[in-house]
């Protein structure tokens, strides 16, 4: 399947098997991530891999988006190794780096037949704390993954795009 076929093909995943994601799977799914393009290649991207019961549902105490997966990941970036935009003040690349490697995690995920979820609804604050993160890392995202139950569909919204024209602008 081509990149674009996948990417087409990929919807975000709320209804999951009892399982979690199995140790060869999710070996190619970290090394997609370890190979994601990120701020001259500083990599301060930090990757939870949460599949234990307690933790869990401390996550689903946390946050109503786990959707029953039995493995979720917390993607984080270490503050002091992101890049600094020396010719402007507070611009930084954490975030963007972040979203970069989520990114590859997702592709890579589906192309295994492992769907998965990208989630902001909950308090980064509160899961950094129940989890106690160094004060140098900052949550960003959390994603529940796993191998879609034979009910898992894509939301109705999935498929409605917006025209090319109206997102893109040649200048």
């Amino acid at each position: 399947m081509s990149f674009l076929e996948s990417a087409k093909a990929r919807y975000s995943v709320r209804n999951f098997e009892d399982r979690t994601v199995e140790p060869e799977d999710m070996k190619k799914i970290l090394e997609a991530a370890n190979h994601a393009p990120t701020a001259c290649n500083l990599q301060p991207q930090r990757i939870y891999v949460v599949q234990s019961e307690e933790n869990i549902a401390k996550l689903n105490s946390l946050c109503k988006c786990i959707f029953g997966a039995k493995t979720v990941l917390m993607f984080t970036y270490n503050t002091d190794e992101e890049w600094k935009n020396p010719l402007e003040d507070g611009v930084r690349s954490g975030v963007e780096d972040v979203s970069i490697v989520a990114t590859h995690v997702m592709m890579e995920a589906w192309e295994l037949g492992i769907g998965s979820c990208w989630v902001n609804f909950f308090s980064n604050s509160r899961i950094e704390e129940a989890f106690e993160l160094p004060a140098n890392e900052k949550l960003v995202l959390l994603m529940p993954m796993g191998y879609p139950s034979a009910d898992a569909a894509p939301i109705p919204m999935h498929s409605q795009y917006k025209a090319i024209e109206d997102t893109v602008k040649f200048i």
